[in-house]
Order: C-alpha cells, then structure tokens, then sequence
C-alpha cells in the first residue's frame, strides 16, 4: 500500500501537499525564540563539563517539537502571560535528559547527524549531566509553583523512566507482541509529547474538555511520532534520519516492521530475523529490509502511523477554532510527511 493509499484510507492528511515546520514556528515566534534563548541561560553551572556538554546535545539540531506543542497548548486555550515559556525549557530539558540516557543504553554513536555525548565524553559524565538536566527542570517546576503541572510532569518522569526499563527487558525478545510494543512506545516516548501538550492547557484553561484535548492529542501525536521512526529505520536512510539506518536491530529492539513480520513472513524468515536480532547484526541488511517489505510489514507500519496521527486530529476538536488548533493538526500532517 502507497502512503497516499494508506492516509487515505486511515487519515485526513493529504499527502500531495506535505506541511512545513515554518509556517508553524511563524504563528509562536516570538515565544518560540524566548525559549531558546531561556534554555542556555538555564544550562549555567560552576561545574564546566556540565554546560559544555548540556549546550552540546540541547544545540544538536533538535526541532523541539515537545516546546513547541507547549506554546501552541497554552496560546490556542487562551493563555496570556509567560509562565508557559519556563514550562516549554522544563519539557525540553526532561527531553534531553532522557536522550542521553537513551544513548548510553544503547550505546549510540550518532544522534541528529552528530556523535553523540557518550561518544564524545564518556558514559559517565554523559549520565551524570542527565541528571543535572532533570534536576533543574525540577528546579523550574518549582519557580512555576503549580501543583498540577508538577503532578503530570513527576508522574509523567516516573512512566518515562518505567518504560525504559521495560524496553530494556525486551531487548531481543522475538515474542513481544504489537499490543506489549505499543504499551513500551506509550511508555517512553508518547508520554513527554503527552505531558507537553496537557500541562499547557492546565496552564491556560479550566476548561475539562480543552485539558483532556490536549491530553489525547499529545499521546495520540507522540505514538505517530515513534511509528514513523520505526518505519524510518527500515526504510529511511543516515542522512534523512541523523542517525544509523539499522540501529534499532543492533540494539536488539523489536519495533513494530519487525513485529509484523514476524507473525506474516515464512517460517524461515521468521528465523532468520530472530538470528539476526540475538547477534544483534546488520551484516544482512538487505535481507530483512527484503523480508519488512515483501510482507507488507512497513506497509502495516505506515497505516498504524496514519491512524494514530487522524486520532490525534480528531482529538483536537473541542479546542476553540483559531489559528493554533490548525497548527496542531498542521504539526501532524509534519509529522507524517517523513514518511514520504
């Protein structure tokens, strides 16, 4: 199935006009370019190798897209004051925590087309400045002084750290399921983009049906974010991704192209992605980048992709009808697109 078929059938995006992050960025420049410069000022520290190596990853070429749907959360509910700036630095500073967390387990050595810190410096010190970056967005949390928001983003902290931990246990477990898979993605990526879009409406609205909008859409938009990676990592390529076509069978990890295959591919296919995912090898890429596509597994991947990111637009409706609504779903079609 093409991708324009798969929207089609599973979406309203319509792939023949691809949306650009730009027109986006434009509608919350003014706050968008408040964060960034918000965010260095954050990193100060008596210790060197801490903001040398903070400025490093957070300077790595990120879109920030979890800061993003922050701002755009809290000015499509109404919001008015700056509170909503600190709170977008928070979420980027919890995402980039993880991410150099992320890279030490699975020893990464390429993040946004860049070695990545643990490369670079050490797993040590890579874990160590991790943690000063969830300490001083808990530091933020605090100057924001909102028990709510401090709830959603411990809670959301805790399930992040949990859903490591379980993918960790997964690792070259040929017998995860679709549904254990999606638990794991939930977990440890739609949570953040959950957390970021429903700590914004709690910041600007009283609104039940706004917060749980947003609520729905940030885990909705976080699960079609990972889908398309997982569909990016067979089918994409070093340049487009930033990082190793291949990494997620050399970590061991079983995302959703491989799952599928699993259960519609031949027995001996089958066998052969099991082998492939105990020794960890690409050396027979072409292989099972032959087997993900012959049975329709990166097919599969796009539609689940498609479908998350239509129930992420549909979620959108009970938010008032303005300029920031629309960039959400504007946002999604981004999203998406990478799958062309």
């Amino acid at each position: 199935m093409s991708l324009t078929r798969a929207i089609a059938t599973h979406s309203s995006i319509d792939a023949d006009h691809p949306a650009t992050l730009a027109s986006v960025l434009d509608l919350v420049a003014e706050d968008f370019d408040a964060v960034n410069h918000l965010i260095p000022r954050q990193l100060t520290s008596d210790v060197d190798m801490v903001e040398e190596i903070g400025r490093y990853i957070v300077d790595s070429g990120g879109k920030r897209l979890r800061p993003l749907l922050v701002l755009l959360g809290a000015r499509c509910c109404g919001y008015e004051g700056k509170d909503h700036r600190t709170l977008a630095a928070i979420i980027e500073f919890l995402h980039t925590a993880t991410l150099l967390h992320d890279d030490v387990v699975d020893t990464s050595t390429l993040r946004r087309g860049r070695a990545t810190a643990n490369a670079l410096w050490g797993n040590a010190p890579s874990v160590l400045v991790g943690d000063f970056l969830y300490s001083r967005a808990f530091q933020l949390m605090v100057e924001l002084a909102d028990m709510n928001i401090m709830t959603i983003l411990s809670d959301a902290t805790n399930t992040i750290a949990e859903g490591e931990v379980l993918q960790l246990s997964r690792v070259g477990d040929s017998s995860l399921d679709e549904a254990d898979y999606m638990e794991v993605i939930r977990c440890k990526t739609a949570m953040l983009f959950q957390a970021a879009s429903h700590t914004a409406a709690v910041l600007a609205s009283d609104d039940a049906a706004e917060i749980s909008s947003l609520r729905e859409f940030g885990v909705q938009f976080g699960l079609a974010y990972q889908l398309v990676d997982d569909w990016l990592d067979y089918a994409g390529d070093t340049a487009t991704m930033g990082k190793n076509v291949g990494d997620d069978l050399v970590e061991g990890k079983l995302t959703l192209p491989l799952i599928h295959a699993l259960a519609h591919t031949r027995p001996a296919d089958a066998a052969f992605i099991r082998e492939s995912l105990e020794r960890r090898s690409t050396d027979n890429m072409e292989r099972i980048l032959a087997i993900v596509t012959s049975c329709g597994a990166l097919d599969y991947t796009q539609v689940a992709a498609a479908r998350c990111s239509q129930a992420a637009i549909e979620a959108l409706a009970p938010l008032p009808d303005n300029e920031y609504r629309d960039a959400f779903e504007t946002l999604t079609r981004f999203c998406v697109a990478r799958l062309a």
